[in-house]
């Protein structure tokens, strides 16, 4: 059951992950597009004068649309916040610590895993310390009921934004304890989960070939 909460949990993480990517793209390609397109209308309308009126038109219309989307600004930096911290925990997922875990295959089998636990002490640390610092901030925030900046009139508060920083650590803090769980039943030494998984599967098809 619990195997099951967690592909697909890791698939959600995933398509999250891909969607504020999508999303973000999105949106500066269409500002993008929209403060560069009405120049050419402009441009046919006083070339062509007989039908100037309604390049015109069509010119003013991207224009006011382009003007009434000072709100992308604040909405990509919002989506690359949560982009940042939600992907924080993949990270740990997919990669660990690169430098910790250098460090960790340098040493001999009984001092990585000792290595293995201590860094993942600290990162246990740190990411509870935030975790709850960042809950307080966040509650503050709340409290105070202030809107997001160019986001506000669409209901959009400030703790809405920043609530994926205590959510984002908190899930850093759970990956992290399942390293150390894992560490502490020799399962694994370093501070990543992918190897893991792809040495499970490298396990699974020596199973298969031996079938």
């Amino acid at each position: 059951m619990m195997n099951a909460l967690r592909r697909v949990w890791d698939h959600f993480e995933e398509a999250f992950i891909a969607f504020l990517l999508a999303t973000m793209t999105l949106v500066t390609f269409v500002y993008v597009i929209l403060n560069n397109l009405y120049t050419l209308f402009y441009t046919l309308a006083d070339r062509w004068e007989g039908s100037s009126e309604f390049f015109f038109a069509i010119g003013d219309s991207i224009l006011g649309m382009a003007q009434s989307m000072t709100w992308s600004i604040a909405l990509t930096k919002a989506l690359f916040a949560w982009l940042i911290f939600f992907g924080l925990a993949y990270g740990v997922r997919t990669a660990g610590h690169i430098g910790v875990d250098a460090l960790v295959k340098l040493a001999s089998k009984p001092v990585q895993r000792v290595i293995g636990l201590i860094a993942c002490l600290a990162c246990l640390g740190y990411a509870g310390l935030i975790t709850v610092a960042s809950f307080d901030w966040v509650k503050t925030l709340f409290t105070a009921g202030i809107g997001a900046e160019d986001l506000g009139h669409y209901g959009i508060m400030q703790w809405h934004i920043t609530a994926i920083v205590p959510f984002g650590y908190a899930m850093v803090f759970i990956r992290f304890f399942e390293i150390f769980v894992r560490i502490l039943r020799n399962q694994q030494t370093g501070l990543g989960l992918a190897d893991e998984a792809a040495e499970a599967l490298k396990i699974n098809e020596h199973g298969e070939h031996k079938q």
